[in-house]
């Protein structure tokens, strides 16, 4: 059984977290966020990087994982390269699905929705550019939607209002995609929301293919005991508003939240 670690800024990682699970259930795994860092599009690239190489390889180190996902797009794209030259495990991150989406879409248009940091990236640029030529992909960067996902996890209500204004030019105006990337790993959390705006969309995240690149690596780890494998998670700073997620990750499967101490 690997142990594997499963991180992000804040409750987005656990979309990511439950296809794998779902892929490779007998394995044990541990989702550590920074919500004392929460949210990571918010910090300079420097603090960013420094950030998530300090605790991920800490994290490693203190429960001898065997691979990394960096459930954040926003991580991904930045602190990424660092991470892998600071381990010598396997390090996975996530990129927004625009290949599948160009497999999908049937009057070529897409929507992207990420994070500001996300949508200004070369990176994702070149995504578009390699996967989705001729393609009209229109790109939405949004931070306040990342926090209307935390919201929804502590069982508070997801602002409608907020959600249309954010999606109304892609719901009334002339260009309206049929298929669109939920490029940030928070907002699979709002899928249901999002559907009852634009029920016609076609919602395409990343987590299958996260799923099945993990499911890849690990392929030489024999899963020797056919039962499910422990899931914990940690975050580094355990303060009230932390410790109302306790019953929402039990429910996701992670069976206590402790402080990281580091």
């Amino acid at each position: 059984m690997a142990n594997i670690l499963v991180f992000d800024s804040g409750m987005g990682g656990l979309t990511v977290y439950r296809e794998i699970r779902r892929t490779l259930p007998a394995h044990n795994y541990i989702y550590c966020f920074d919500n004392a860092h929460f949210p990571y599009g918010e910090l300079s690239e420097p603090d960013l990087i420094a950030a998530c190489c300090r605790l991920v390889t800490h994290m490693v180190a203190e429960h001898h994982i065997d691979l990394v996902v960096i459930a954040c797009n926003t991580a991904s794209t930045i602190a990424l390269p660092s991470l892998r030259a600071a381990l010598t495990i396997p390090v996975v991150g996530v990129v927004p699905a625009i290949k599948p989406a160009a497999a999908l879409t049937r009057n070529g248009c897409i929507g992207l929705l990420a994070t500001p940091g996300t949508v200004s990236r070369a990176y994702t640029h070149h995504l578009i550019a390699q996967f989705a030529p001729g393609k009209q992909v229109l790109l939405k960067g949004v931070t306040e939607l990342v926090i209307e996902a935390e919201h929804k996890l502590a069982g508070r209500p997801v602002n409608m209002v907020l959600l249309r204004e954010v999606l109304a030019d892609w719901i009334e105006g002339d260009a309206k995609p049929d298929t669109m990337v939920l490029g940030c790993t928070h907002f699979p959390l709002l899928d249901d929301e999002i559907r009852q705006l634009m029920p016609d969309c076609q919602l395409v995240d990343s987590g299958n293919a996260v799923a099945r690149r993990v499911a890849h690596l690990l392929a030489a780890v024999p899963a020797a005991i056919p039962v499910a494998g422990q899931g914990r998670a940690y975050c580094t700073r355990l303060d009230a508003q932390a410790q109302k997620l306790t019953a929402p990750l039990q429910a996701w499967g992670l069976s206590s939240l402790e402080e990281v101490e580091y």
